[in-house]
């Protein structure tokens, strides 16, 4: 471990706090990547030249490192509401592909970039149609937090403490997407 302690701002405090590993034996960091319908942007690329960045300087103090990141390789919508297509669908149609050729392509060009951008590849890579079974068990065990509404599950903030704390923001000052039924 070098001299002085590792200092990172968090963003719940608001303040700079001194680093300490949930295991000291190894930090873990996860990167949600891209769903891959399409090529990265440099925008794109931000959280993983920082997640790369993070792993170098903690790695430097002494701490070994792993880093895993998703691909979503399925299930994306055109839009931030519950509705559009899906961006995987429609570059399928668009390249007349199958969303399994377009994954592969795209994925396959994401780490090219990863590669082009001196980003350390991580100890791990995972694809989000791996976990299928894992995020339908998830779903079911919070289902009693949610509203079931035409097939779709929409949580209820309310229902978690502290929700809103990084925004400063509590459950009555935000605004539902939907109704209530």
């Amino acid at each position: 471990m070098t001299g002085t302690p590792l200092t990172l701002y968090n963003s719940l405090t608001r303040a700079q706090e001194t680093f300490t590993p949930i295991d000291p034996r190894v930090v873990r960091i996860y990167t949600c990547g891209p769903t891959v319908y399409n090529y990265q942007h440099i925008g794109n690329m931000r959280a993983f030249l920082f997640a790369d960045t993070l792993g170098r300087v903690v790695r430097w103090k002494g701490w070994p490192t792993k880093h895993v990141i998703n691909i979503t390789d399925v299930g994306h919508l055109t839009s931030d509401a519950d509705a559009g297509d899906d961006k995987m669908e429609k570059a399928a149609a668009a390249q007349a592909k199958s969303i399994w050729e377009i994954a592969a392509h795209y994925t396959a060009a994401f780490k090219d970039d990863v590669a082009r951008l001196n980003i350390e590849p991580p100890a791990a890579w995972t694809v989000a149609t791996d976990h299928i079974p894992q995020m339908i068990a998830f779903a079911q065990t919070i289902e009693k937090d949610c509203y079931l509404i035409e097939g779709g599950l929409y949580f209820d903030t309310s229902k978690v403490p502290h929700y809103g704390a990084l925004a400063r923001a509590t459950t009555d000052q935000g605004e539902s997407r939907i109704d209530p039924v």
